[in-house]
């Protein structure tokens, strides 16, 4: 009965995979963020929960009004605002991860939820936006910008100092720091570690940041952790990749990243500055690759915007930032030969490396901050109000077709 249990939860957690590139034309039901940026999605059930830094949101007509304290949920089919889920958040969310019987993990840079201490991580209900009994993190020194879930583990990064520094394993029940996770990033780029984002499938975490090393093991911005066994440790993969510097404003650049649903490969993101190599660039790695210089299976330059967000759906990788271009290795801030118009949000081919014809279009901004790739579509978070031609503020959903 247990190892049914867990099963189902791996499986509730799961990648979603889709068959198809999803339609350029969004759904017209999603509510709207009034104001702020929108920095995380997660999907529960049928419900997806919205964690950014914000305080108004609108139903689809634009007809009621509701204040949200930086999260919110909506029925996922029909759009509908859930009126009982309304927490007050005292600071921006930058995390979510689904949790199992209608609840989600919660984390960022905050000090509580409706006047009670929860500093960075929370678990809530979804029925009325309550903190779950017995579930207690101890995240102290600093916030939580990233979150993955798998069966009865949680996995979370940020520039924390306790219970271990920028990344932990956790009991998902309890919030308990697992013994048997002790890497360590470290060596930063920066004043302090911090880790980006990070991702966990079929046994492998893969995490980048501003870190250097994992475990005293020469892992520059990115590495993965084999977490198949009680005992968590450094995978023997590496890459050079991310060695380079880009620009002086960018010392740690690697962004976003998402493993592909069968786990098979990961696609990264970053920013940096028109500096050629990595810098500002999507590429593919594969996974259960070994060795000390292992290079991508691919990279897609935006010649100098910053992408700071992927969703590897099977059928495509969807890449968001503020970018204008794709398929851009030798423009620098301007359209090289081969280049494609991409303003915002673009597709990519995960065999090949190159932009896929879809092209909806998107309000640049600061760029895309959130996707989450769901049975019935593509939800996107930024902090603009025009996507795929029509008015979409900071939310939207591209449907399968």
């Amino acid at each position: 009965m247990l190892a049914r249990a867990a099963l189902a939860a791996i499986i509730a957690s799961a990648p979603t995979a889709h068959p198809g590139v999803v339609s350029a034309d969004p759904v017209d039901t999603t509510p709207h963020v009034l104001d702020g940026i929108v920095n995380a999605i997660a999907v529960v059930g049928g419900t997806a929960v919205v964690g950014g830094s914000f305080s108004e949101v609108s139903d689809a007509a634009r007809t009621t009004v509701y204040p949200r304290a930086n999260l919110f949920a909506f029925d996922l089919a029909t759009g509908r605002v859930l009126p009982d889920f309304a927490p007050n958040v005292a600071g921006p969310v930058y995390g979510l991860a689904a949790g199992d019987h209608g609840t989600v993990y919660v984390g960022g840079e905050f000090i509580g939820i409706d006047n009670r201490r929860s500093r960075s991580l929370a678990r809530l209900s979804l029925s009325d936006g309550s903190l779950v009994p017995g579930f207690t993190s101890r995240i102290g020194g600093g916030m939580v910008t990233t979150l993955a879930r798998e069966g009865s583990r949680l996995y979370v990064g940020g520039d924390f100092l306790s219970p271990r520094t920028a990344l932990a394993r956790l009991d998902a029940n309890t919030g308990a720091a697992d013994p048997g996770f002790a890497i360590k990033p470290d060596d930063p780029l920066t004043s302090g570690v911090k880790v980006h984002a990070l991702d966990v499938s079929g046994g492998r975490l893969v995490v980048d940041g501003s870190f250097t090393t994992l475990d005293g093991h020469s892992r520059p911005q990115l590495g993965l952790i084999d977490v198949s066994g009680r005992t968590a440790k450094v995978a023997p993969w590496r890459t050079e990749a991310y060695a380079r510097r880009c620009a002086d404003a960018f010392p740690s650049y690697v962004r976003g990243l998402d493993f592909a649903p069968d786990g098979s490969y990961f696609a990264v993101v970053t920013t940096g500055g028109a500096r050629g190599g990595m810098c500002d660039t999507a590429a593919r790695f594969e996974t259960y690759a070994k060795g000390t210089n292992i290079r991508p299976t691919w990279v897609n330059s935006t010649g100098g915007d910053s992408l700071y967000a992927v969703s590897a759906t099977g059928a495509a990788v969807y890449v968001g930032g503020h970018q204008r271009w794709l398929d851009n290795p030798r423009g620098r801030d301007s359209p090289g030969p081969g280049a494609v118009s991409r303003p915002g949000i673009g597709a990519i081919h995960p065999r090949t490396g190159k932009a896929l014809t879809w092209n909806p279009t998107r309000e640049r901004g600061i760029g895309v901050k959130a996707f989450s790739a769901n049975s019935s579509g593509l939800l996107v978070g930024s902090d603009t109000t025009r996507l795929g031609r029509e008015y979409h503020a900071r939310i939207g959903m591209f449907p399968l077709r």
